[in-house]
């Protein structure tokens, strides 16, 4: 029983243990193909992180394949690819410095890629990696730029012109050699063309021109002599039975012709050739020179310009500044004192209306509180009215008497006859017109639109009786 337990449980471990290594292996294997990781032939793949150390005890900033491919190790590794894409560069080289001083123009097309060579690439790993192909096609052109400048300056134009296998061999050995220090190679060099402002080229291709024509004419010239002298033999030969003297003399003489002919020509294609080369010469310098003091006098009028144009610019800002904070300080002091004054009235006017307003109110606060006063001595307001009209019926008499005070009587003289028909005497009835000349107090009222109480002006009813005359009863 125990060793069938036994056998069962040693089982049952050996099928785990195999299930175990299987599964490790499968995984060791997925990890295997995930990390195997093969360069395609159009790019490098560049290996960076922990790298193997070389053979001399040295260690590299990265490791560089082409082709094939590499076990990247995870955790410690990591890879990343450069393209070996051509890159077209157009070069316009201008104003270029020659050996004789002479600027010239010279456009061209360089084709560049990362080089495969082994040292070159560990460069370009160091210095390429990350950066975008037209990143990359900037930092050529910087390259390019400054030592197609350098190999310009080394060489006459004649070389540069003439012999174009020297000059891209230089430009070649030059570009190549510091293209090189950042993991770059040079394809291709293809020179457009190549021109001078001064016209120096131009003036090179026609002295060219004019030579070959020169060479023409000579050639024609010796054809023809050659025909000459061929059918002055032919005449020789049929004279010189005749006259062997006068044929050596003529020949003699042909042949001094000739000579001299051919000196002339010797010298005055030697005159014109050195004429043209001092001509030409002549208007280089010239050229040049006018350019110079043409440069010099642009900057010089530039500057002159740039001063007083900066001068005028700070006289008038720093005027207009001073009179705006002039006139900016004038109002607001103007404009501070205004609203103080306009406070201080603003202030008075409150003050004195506020005073008016309280001795009003206080007035008429007192008239109010007298007539409630009055008005409850009174009983009722018909008796407080009644006693404020006596209380002023003395000034209103006053009045009236006041209007006929100043009338000037000097004398008064009356006839009285005796009684009138009412029994007054015409003496009382003068006077009595005279009283009856002043408006009565019930009319004032009335203009006043007022009447009178009934204890100043009794109606008619209740007026007394007037008494009877005297002398009627004594009938």
């Amino acid at each position: 029983m125990i060793n069938n337990l036994l056998a069962t449980n040693v089982t049952a471990l050996a099928i785990v243990l195999t299930v175990v290594i299987v599964l490790v292996l499968v995984l060791l294997l997925l990890v295997v193909l995930l990390r195997y990781k093969k360069c395609p032939s159009d790019k490098i793949m560049v290996i960076y992180g922990k790298i193997t150390p070389n053979k001399d005890g040295t260690y590299r900033s990265a490791k560089c394949i082409h082709g094939g491919a590499a076990f990247i190790w995870p955790f410690v590794q990591s890879y990343t690819f450069l393209d070996l894409t051509p890159l077209s560069i157009q070069v316009d080289l201008k104003n270029a410095l020659s050996k004789q001083n002479i600027r010239i123009d010279v456009p061209s097309i360089f084709t560049v890629g990362i080089s495969t060579d082994p040292a070159v690439m560990q460069n370009a790993a160091e210095r390429l990696l990350g950066l975008q192909l037209k990143q990359i096609s900037e930092l050529a052109k910087d390259v390019i730029f400054g030592q197609l400048r350098l190999v310009i300056a080394t060489m006459e134009i004649e070389e540069i012109n003439t012999d174009r296998d020297k000059f891209l061999e230089a430009i070649s050995r030059n570009v190549e050699g510091e293209l090189k220090k950042v993991g770059l190679k040079l394809i291709n060099v293809n020179m457009t063309d190549i021109s001078d402002e001064s016209g120096y080229i131009v003036a090179l291709g026609k002295e060219a021109a004019a030579k070959a024509i020169n060479d023409a004419k000579i050639s024609v010239a010796e054809e023809n002599k050659k025909g000459a002298i061929g059918e002055a033999n032919a005449q020789m030969m049929q004279r010189v039975n005749v006259a062997e003297a006068e044929s050596k003399a003529i020949e003699g003489e042909n042949k001094a012709k000739a000579e001299i002919a051919q000196s002339k020509a010797l010298l005055r294609q030697k005159e014109a050739e050195a004429m043209k080369v001092a001509v030409a010469a002549e208007n280089v310098q010239a050229a040049k020179a006018k350019e110079e003091s043409y440069a010099a006098e642009k900057q010089a009028e530039i500057a002159r310009a740039s001063r007083e144009k900066a001068t005028k610019e700070a006289d008038i800002i720093v005027a207009s500044e001073i009179e705006k904070r002039k006139v900016e300080i004038q109002a607001d002091a103007e404009a501070e004192n205004i609203r103080r004054r306009a406070q201080g009235e603003a202030d008075a006017i409150f003050a004195k209306m506020e005073a008016e307003a309280r001795g009003l109110y206080e007035t008429l606060s007192k008239q109010a509180e007298g007539m409630d006063k009055l008005v409850k001595a009174a009983g009722t307001s018909d008796e407080a009215v009644r006693l404020m009209i006596a209380d002023k019926l003395e000034e209103l008499v006053a009045t009236q008497v006041e209007a006929i005070k100043n009338i000037k009587i000097d004398k008064v003289t009356v006839w009285d006859n005796g009684q009138s028909a009412d029994g007054k005497t015409a003496t009382a009835s003068f006077l009595s017109g005279i009283l009856k000349s002043l408006p009565p107090l019930e009319d004032v009222y009335s203009m006043a639109g007022l009447n009178l109480p009934k204890i100043v002006a009794p109606t008619e009813k209740h007026q007394p009786e007037k008494p009877e005359n005297k002398n009627n009863g004594k009938k």
